[in-house]
């Protein structure tokens, strides 16, 4: 296998990291003052409590939405990989989770990256489109193929790197996660609060904001209200696994008791990770369907070549 093709599978693999991994972004004030937090109501009488209640219902109801995210790792926590934000615009459906985005950012950009490509997730395996240009100097055997088949699981043991293991498989589940869940571990806050009436894109909101800290989320057992039990013990799992020190989110909801944006974050042992969501269009079409095995290079056949030297590992190249 060439370098150049080696060098771009460290790049997908890097990306499919921050992809999975990155689910979450921070508010940059802790200090609230919680005397006032979940006692403070909405202004048609509800409580953040009931308030976040009607929103877990309505957003698992709808399986579905338009997204635009940013997302921003800690520099030096992905191996490999450009520190930078990663931008993905597209349809997400949850339960099951699919994925149909257009990614772009740092991870992609430079020398042998594609600077944007096309991704889909289905059956939790990742799909990235790979460049046209890139794959005309790639050997014989694998030109033709349009896109990398990335299990991410298996990839990440393959990769026999512990720090991209944990980054990849400990946060699998928060990439699963819906919305809905997302925003349910807030009920085990002790400071969940409403923060007002606001314009986001033009849309009528609500403004809500909850922090808490690990031990907090371990031992509390409100979210288990909304959650189901076993999702929630995957979610801690996760949590412990990428050494989360800390989970914070704000959520706006429309008159429907939608998200309309989402800010979520995590401390952890290498930084703060970082992600805005906006949606819109619940319930758009999210019928992601996987590629054709013959336009697929499989990641994890490509990482065994490159360990005993068989014919996909071959080639030269600089």
């Amino acid at each position: 296998m060439s370098k150049s093709t080696i060098r771009r599978v460290g790049i997908s693999l890097s990306a499919a990291a921050i992809l999975v991994g990155a689910v979450a972004c921070d508010s940059d004030d802790k200090k609230d003052d919680k005397s006032s937090s979940q006692s403070q109501s909405k202004s048609d009488g509800r409580s953040p409590v009931q308030a976040l209640q009607a929103a877990f219902k309505k957003t698992s109801a709808a399986k579905s939405a338009k997204v635009h995210m940013t997302m921003e790792m800690p520099a030096g926590s992905t191996p490999g990989a450009p520190s930078g934000p990663m931008v993905m615009d597209g349809v997400q459906g949850w339960n099951p989770t699919v994925v149909d985005m257009t990614v772009s950012g740092a991870a992609l950009a430079g020398k042998d990256g594609p600077g944007a490509t096309r991704m889909l997730m289905v059956d939790n395996v990742m799909y990235m489109q790979m460049p046209a240009k890139a794959m005309e100097s790639a050997p014989a055997e694998m030109r033709g193929k349009k896109w990398m088949k990335i299990d991410i699981a298996a990839a990440a043991k393959e990769s026999g790197n512990p720090a991209l293991q944990k980054q990849m498989t400990g946060n699998m589940n928060d990439m699963n996660q819906d919305p809905a869940k997302q925003m349910a571990v807030l009920l085990d806050s002790p400071n969940l609060k409403h923060l007002g009436a606001e314009k986001v894109d033009g849309v009528d909101a609500q403004h809500y904001k909850g922090t808490l800290t690990v031990d907090e989320l371990m031992k509390g057992n409100q979210s288990t209200k909304l959650m189901d039990p076993k999702d929630r013990e995957q979610m801690l799992e996760s949590v412990k696994k990428a050494g989360i020190k800390n989970y914070d989110m704000e959520f706006w909801l429309n008159n429907e008791d939608l998200p309309v944006k989402m800010v979520m974050g995590m401390d952890s042992a290498q930084g703060k990770i970082k992600m805005t969501g906006t949606y819109k269009d619940y319930g758009a079409k999210a019928d992601v369907q996987a590629p054709p095995a013959g336009e697929t290079l499989d990641l994890m056949e490509m990482m065994k070549g490159l360990k005993d030297g068989s014919a996909a590992g071959s080639g030269a190249g600089a």
